[in-house]
């Protein structure tokens, strides 16, 4: 059975909000309700059974133009996102993000745009192809 293909548009990426944008245009576009900005948001959808995937459904996703998202979920995004985290210990780890946060300024942590790859090839039925 040849998998069904989906394609995210990376040119539309210009960041975080705008990645959760096009990922609820892609995969949410029947639902009156919309993916928050949220990794685990992210694999919870990738498990299927709202928006577009149905359950373990062997798909294929050509994340397209994928260097533009790259680059704007780059270091200077993930930095951002971790000082975000850190401004609200009262909500999140302070010391999971800020040894996060120290690993990507020592150049060996993951960009947002890694971290969201890994979040897709976390799941098997998923194959993701980065065009």
């Amino acid at each position: 059975m040849t998998p069904r293909t989906i394609e995210i548009d990376g040119a539309a990426v210009h960041g975080i909000p705008s990645l959760y944008s096009e990922l609820n245009r892609v995969f949410m576009p029947d639902e009156d309700w919309t993916l928050g900005e949220s990794l685990n948001a992210l694999d919870d959808l990738l498990y299927g059974g709202f928006g577009v995937l149905d359950g373990a459904e062997p798909v294929r996703v050509v994340w397209e133009r994928s260097d533009v998202a790259r680059e704007a979920l780059g270091v200077e995004a993930t930095r951002e996102y971790y000082r975000a985290k850190l401004a609200r210990p009262q909500v999140y780890s302070v010391a999971t993000a800020q040894r996060a946060l120290d690993a990507l300024e020592a150049g060996v942590g993951e960009t947002y745009f890694e971290l969201v790859v890994r979040v897709f090839r976390d799941h098997g039925n998923i194959e993701l192809v980065l065009d």
